[in-house]
């Protein structure tokens, strides 16, 4: 059944395999969805460079038991995403600082930077606000897509669950026009344009220390004590939002997914009853930007910029950003190379992959002063 739910009790990472195998059992089972030979992408939410503690990202001993599982089932477990919009090798900074870095190396695990992998461009059929989007490579090449995010408060979308986890497959200009929306109930419907091409086939929720408050970033750890775990994410995030205190239909993600005609807003809970977990996580005070009109906020993120620029001193010309370049931003300009402003998705994958160093970041006033350099 799509829309069964497991709640499994999990009061320490340390069971994390006996929670998290008793959690996929008790809705059918990994082999329901992972075959032998298949590439599986895992998922997990890589927000930005932090400890397993602060409760920011996904727990690496929930994304091991995942690679082991899928190798226990015949596939070929790969770890991807795309970390928040800070500064370029943020995906790698948070990939090591999280501990996921060190699990894809101890279970010999590709590793993938989505911000430095490629992406596609793909057709949204239906979509309310995003016909068109690229999406990374290493999306569209899995054969299963299994989402592991992390409970957390969010400050737009009150939490965020598997369904908002696939975000990170989006690069950062697209995240951006997203964010700049400010509206919840529209940027809700545009992250279900982003869901509707890329529907994960399996999601295990980290919920064994949460985030309330200011979350997804600056909020407080909480301990929740559970493994949550459904075929469907939206079915998923329905629950999970109940078990924190939060009105399902609500959260702008889960009600346009409902209204768009995915999951379903009355899934069946199996394993642990919800009543026996429910707490009240606090929400979040939504961010110095939330009491704006989104007309605001529109207007002054527009002046957020760290774009790519070439170094001509440096640059040799040897090509490699513009061969890498998935929006063929990069074009050659009187005997140099430069970037195309309207064409650059911000995927950084320029400066990543140049071997001459020769790709800087140009920072607008406001990222100066954000970020604080």
């Amino acid at each position: 059944m799509g829309n069964k739910v497991s709640i499994v009790k999990c009061d320490d990472y340390s069971k994390s395999k006996e929670c998290i195998k008793e959690a996929l059992n008790l809705i059918g089972g990994l082999k329901s969805v992972v075959s032998a030979g298949d590439r599986v992408l895992l998922k997990p939410n890589v927000l930005a460079a932090h400890k397993p503690e602060d409760a920011v990202t996904t727990h690496p001993s929930v994304v091991a038991v995942m690679c082991e599982l899928v190798q226990e089932a015949g596939g070929t477990p790969v770890i991807g995403d795309g970390s928040g919009m800070t500064h370029p090798g943020a995906t790698a900074d948070a990939f090591k600082m999280s501990g996921i870095e060190e699990v894809a190396k101890t279970h010999n695990v590709e590793l993938i930077n989505f911000q430095t992998a490629g992406y596609v461009e793909i057709n949204v059929p239906e979509a309310m606000h995003f016909p068109k989007l690229h999406m990374s490579r290493a999306v569209m090449d899995a054969d299963v897509i299994i989402s592991l995010p992390k409970m957390k408060t969010h400050e737009l979308t009150y939490y965020t669950g598997a369904v908002k986890n696939m975000f990170g497959a989006l690069p950062l200009r697209t995240q951006k026009e997203m964010h700049l929306l400010a509206d919840r109930r529209i940027f809700g419907e545009a992250v279900i344009d982003l869901y509707s091409v890329v529907k994960p086939h399996l999601a295990v929720m980290d919920a064994v220390v949460g985030m309330e408050g200011n979350g997804p970033s600056h909020g407080t750890p909480v301990k929740t004590g559970v493994i949550m775990a459904s075929y469907d994410c939206v079915s998923l995030d329905v629950v999970a939002s109940e078990l924190i205190g939060f009105d399902p239909m609500r959260i702008p993600t889960t009600s346009a997914a409902i209204e768009r005609g995915f999951g379903s807003n009355d899934p069946v809970i199996v394993g642990t009853s919800l009543d026996e977990v429910k707490m009240r996580y606090k929400p979040s005070s939504g961010g110095i930007t939330s009491s704006f009109p989104p007309v605001v906020t529109r207007m002054f993120g527009r002046y957020f910029e760290m774009r790519p620029k070439i170094n001509t001193s440096r640059c040799v010309l040897c090509g490699a950003c513009a061969m890498n370049c998935s929006a063929h931003a990069i074009e050659e300009v009187d005997d140099h190379l430069v970037v195309n402003k309207e064409k650059c998705i911000l995927c950084y994958c320029c400066r990543e992959l140049c071997p001459e160093d020769a790709v800087t970041v140009k920072k607008s006033l406001l990222a100066k002063i954000v970020t604080g350099t």
